[in-house]
């Protein structure tokens, strides 16, 4: 049997929050997602609901699309929780999977492996962590977030390596960067030789709009909550000494690639006018 297979198999009851995709330890009695009781998320009307990665497997697929020759979206079909996808950052000297999504098989294995796998994974803020513990054992590799969103780790898995500051520097000039606001610890990921200027996967600590004229800066999105004032200024400065001409954010639409500064420069005058 395939060491993935031994895996899923492993956590195959584990069970997973329908409604934000977490993945809660073999132990766990929690009869409400902790994730989402918090106020940036919501338990739905119909009350909580379970689901486990054996049923995922047997009800919906990962798809794997090309973005361009050094990025891939990974995102499960159909939809299934928050439906944010996950982003392969090919580099020299190693791979970053930014973001997980809550389900993992052997064709994704397979294809991630043959890109030559992943050293890191990303993480943008407790809402995709997902069941990150399972892709960090399935590729052998660390899995980097803020220390400011430590308390929202459900499962405690010694792939964790919590960093603190503003910044911390991989390899190859990929950066992870603390922006806060939608969570303390909510952070972006910048790969400056990706493009002319550099590419920024932001999840939705920068929220794409539809219409791609505008991005957007909130506390809670499903509840409509937002950012003090005095957040998004200090946000917009950070971003102002930043290098970047693309966009990717958390969910399939939401690909950035023209006049990307101007826009974020001026959706952030917008919340002041």
């Amino acid at each position: 049997m395939p060491i993935t297979q031994n895996l899923f198999t492993a956590m195959s009851q584990q069970k997973i929050c329908a409604t934000c995709g977490t993945q809660y330890p073999e132990y766990s009695e929690v009869e409400r997602c902790l994730i989402c009781e918090d106020e940036r998320q919501y338990i739905p009307e119909q009350g909580q609901l379970w689901t486990t990665h054996s049923i995922l497997l047997q009800t919906h697929e990962t798809k794997i699309r090309p973005i361009n020759d050094r990025l891939f979206e990974l995102f499960i079909a159909p939809k299934f929780g928050i439906g944010q996808r996950a982003l392969l950052v090919l580099s020299e000297h190693g791979n970053i999977l930014w973001d997980c999504i809550p389900m993992l098989d052997e064709k994704t294995v397979h294809f991630i492996k043959a890109k030559g796998g992943v050293s890191a994974i990303g993480i943008s803020h407790p809402h995709y962590y997902s069941n990150m513990g399972t892709w960090a054992k399935t590729f052998d590799c660390p899995i980097y977030i803020h220390q400011k969103d430590k308390a929202y780790i459900i499962d405690e898995v010694d792939a964790v390596s919590l960093w603190s500051g503003e910044e911390l520097l991989l390899w190859d000039d990929l950066k992870l960067l603390n922006l806060g606001g939608h969570f303390d610890g909510g952070t972006v990921l910048l790969a400056p030789q990706m493009s002319a200027r550099g590419t920024m996967c932001c999840s939705d600590i920068l929220q794409i709009a539809p219409s791609k004229a505008f991005v957007a800066m909130m506390y809670s999105y499903p509840n409509n909550i937002p950012l003090p004032l005095r957040e998004i200024e200090r946000i917009g400065k950070r971003l102002g000494k930043l290098e970047f001409d693309a966009l990717y954010g958390a969910f399939t639409y939401q690909n950035l690639t023209e006049n990307v500064k101007d826009i974020v420069e001026n959706s952030i005058k917008r919340y002041f006018a």
